[in-house]
């Protein structure tokens, strides 16, 4: 195998990888290594046994800023921002995260209060409106110095259309303190709405230390065993150096997740199928994603662990809803699921590596879904007989059989799941019955054909690389930049040279930052009085009307209502820069004669224990056909085929199972 594009993709449970080339697709999955994600990659790129110099490129997406936001674990930051705005971050929206429980309370903020520092300046919409004390700086710098920080942000107001200020104070904090990182909002964020500017300039700096130390191990890793410089997946979808990661940390809180609705849109594609909802169950979590028209859907509206980040980023809902959620009574005795998880140590029950509580994967073993003895990862030797106790332990607190619990729980983590497939369609304004589900990950076969009939979908797509989709998503993406610049005007006003010279300042930039982009332009626009915006393509050659027209249909589609006869307001200029790289085809080969089956196995449907065929994917080919009930056995996963499904493998290895 020559000129290889490798991903790999870091789970909460298992490291996926994938290799391209011309001569086809290798996959391999190990354990993850939490303590430190690099030992995995690496250990999955040993286990691939891919040579170091047959590599053209190597994509990696990691969970290492997501858990840094998730367990408050990023770096002792500090805040530099305009005198008598120190408690913006937390202050916040007013907003509670439960509105009638008094009790609970929002996360938090980032920045505890005692390093939050403020400078005497002003500035205005028009200008300077008050100068930036010297002295005042001064003693902010020295406070910082003596709180023995490791990161600094600086949020001045109005520096999204005014930079000066904000770029001198962190001009000082660099010069005085080399090793300490500063992110300022006007590189990070320059849109108006101080708390999102504030809140994800925060970000940044909170994990910038924690990503740079972890890509620079890894990159250190990688250039020993000989392999070109990894490409960091961006929560956007796309790729970029290290050395543009780091100093864009907050822009990777998703980049695991992007990578599988990626490389979902790709391989959904192939196929001839364009909308999609994705859903990629893993072990920890499920993130579910829409793709329209076969482009991922992304949002600057994502909130990470009580953080708001308004950088783009692929539209994904997450819930704690995974093949090892630990299962659990609640004080009233009713069944809950997550969202705790068993993770890759010590796992669940069933993995007989010392976990005891019951998880999703528990209840699928149990139910005949996963074979007893079965090997995951190359470690994991499955043990239906301990499921089957922790499982029988949960039980007796709630008043249930071992088999009642297993259905129990596999309702539970379905029910979360509809949920959140609901959010990223019904409440987008999408009719789910429009579109194909997709379902990747480790467990995501297992569950689909559930999911799809709650919602009155009939088509479900099981891509052949589906437990290890992501890391697919990774080797065939581009590289990509994202620029904005505010501007902030009446539609009607707005003249379409001086917009032009705005995407064409950004485009100039967007060429020193890549060789030879292509340009994708968008602008955010809203109804004059509103307090969100919808972002929308602002085609070449720019014209006013087909752009407020498709502001409207946007609208409509969203909300379900528009406005015609009321002002529409320009927010932000956005363009995305992508360099496209080589995307092998796919093709999955004709069957060579071989019998799918490879036997029989009792399987739980419904509480009715049903003896159903048992499919190997590996000696299955294009036009090979499954009956429901029966159960597909991939290399990475399993694909569970309920009553009344029927399915056919297409020319490029998708599994596409129609409800009859």
């Amino acid at each position: 195998m020559n000129n290889v594009r490798l991903g790999v993709d870091v789970g909460g449970t298992f490291t996926d990888l994938v290799a391209l080339s011309e001569g086809g697709l290798v996959t391999a999955k190990v354990p993850s290594t939490p303590q430190d994600q690099s030992v995995g990659v690496m250990n999955a790129v040993g286990a691939s046994e891919v040579r170091a110099d047959d590599l053209s490129a190597l994509a990696h997406g990691m969970t290492v800023a997501t858990n840094a936001l998730l367990e408050r674990r990023g770096a002792r930051t500090a805040l530099v921002t305009t005198e008598g705005f120190r408690d913006v971050l937390e202050i916040a929206r007013q907003n509670r995260p439960s509105l009638y429980d008094l009790t609970q309370d929002r996360p938090p903020a980032l920045i505890p209060r005692e390093l939050r520092f403020t400078v005497k300046e002003r500035m205005g919409p028009e200008g300077e409106v008050e100068p930036l004390d010297e002295e005042s700086l001064e003693d902010v710098v020295a406070a910082v110095r003596e709180a023995d920080v490791e990161a600094v942000a600086v949020c001045l107001l109005f520096a999204f259309m005014h930079p000066e200020h904000e770029r001198r104070v962190g001009e000082a904090l660099r010069e005085a303190l080399p090793e300490v990182h500063v992110s300022l909002s006007s590189e990070v964020l320059p849109e108006f709405r101080e708390y999102e500017r504030f809140s994800t300039t925060a970000a940044d700096a909170y994990l910038a230390p924690k990503l740079a130390a972890y890509l620079r191990n890894l990159g250190g890793k990688v250039e020993e065993a000989g392999m070109p410089a990894p490409l960091i997946m961006q929560s956007a979808g796309g790729v970029v150096t290290i050395e543009d990661a780091v100093e864009d940390a907050a822009a990777f809180v998703l980049s695991g997740p992007a990578g599988g609705v990626v490389g979902a849109a790709y391989v959904a594609g192939l196929g001839g199928h364009r909308d999609l909802l994705t859903f990629d169950m893993g072990g920890t979590s499920t993130d579910v994603a829409p793709v329209v028209g076969g482009e991922a859907q992304t949002s600057t509206e994502t909130v990470i662990a009580g953080v708001p980040i308004k950088l783009p980023m692929v539209d994904v809902h997450t819930v704690s809803a995974g093949g090892g959620s630990i299962a659990w009574a609640d004080a009233g005795g009713a069944l809950r699921v997550g969202p705790q998880s068993a993770g890759a140590e010590p796992g669940p029950a069933g993995y007989n590596k010392g976990g005891e509580e019951p998880a999703v994967t528990d209840a699928n073993l149990f139910l005949g879904y996963l074979a007893d003895e079965a090997e995951l990862g190359g470690e994991v030797v499955l043990r239906r007989d301990l499921s089957e106790k922790a499982l029988g332990a949960l039980g007796r607190k709630v008043g249930l059989d071992a088999e009642e619990t297993a259905l129990g729980i596999v309702r539970v983590a379905d029910a979360e799941m509809v949920r959140a497939l609901r959010v990223i369609s019904v409440e987008r304004g999408l009719d789910p019955r429009d579109f194909a589900l997709l379902a990747f990950g480790g467990a995501g076969g297992m569950h689909a054909c559930t999911l799809a009939e709650e919602l009155g979908m009939s088509t479900v797509l099981v891509p052949r690389a589906g437990g290890v989709l992501s890391a697919l998503g990774l080797a065939i993406s581009d590289l990509r930049r994202d620029y904005v610049r505010p501007y902030l005007a009446d539609l009607a006003d707005v003249k379409a040279a001086e917009m032009k010279g705005v995407f064409e300042e950004m485009e100039g930039l967007a060429a020193r930052d890549l060789q030879g982009p292509q340009y994708t332009r968008r602008a955010d626009l809203r109804y004059q009085g509103q307090s969100f915006e919808l972002t929308v393509e602002a085609e070449k050659p720019l014209e006013i009307e087909r752009l407020e027209e498709r502001f409207h249909a946007a609208h409509e589609r969203r909300y379900g209502y528009r406005m015609e006869d009321e002002p529409v307001e320009l927010v932000n200029l956005r363009l995305i820069a992508t360099v496209p790289v080589e995307k092998p085809a796919l093709e999955e080969p004709e069957p060579q004669g071989e019998d799918a089956r490879s036997g029989l196995r009792e399987a739980n449907f419904d509480g009715e224990w049903i003896e159903v065929p048992v499919l190997d994917r590996g000696r299955m080919g294009r036009g090979s056909e499954v009956e429901g009930p029966a159960i597909v056995e991939f290399k990475e996963s399993t694909c569970v085929v309920r009553p009344g499904w029927r399915g056919v493998v297409d020319g490029v290895g998708t599994l596409v199972l129609e409800k009859r």
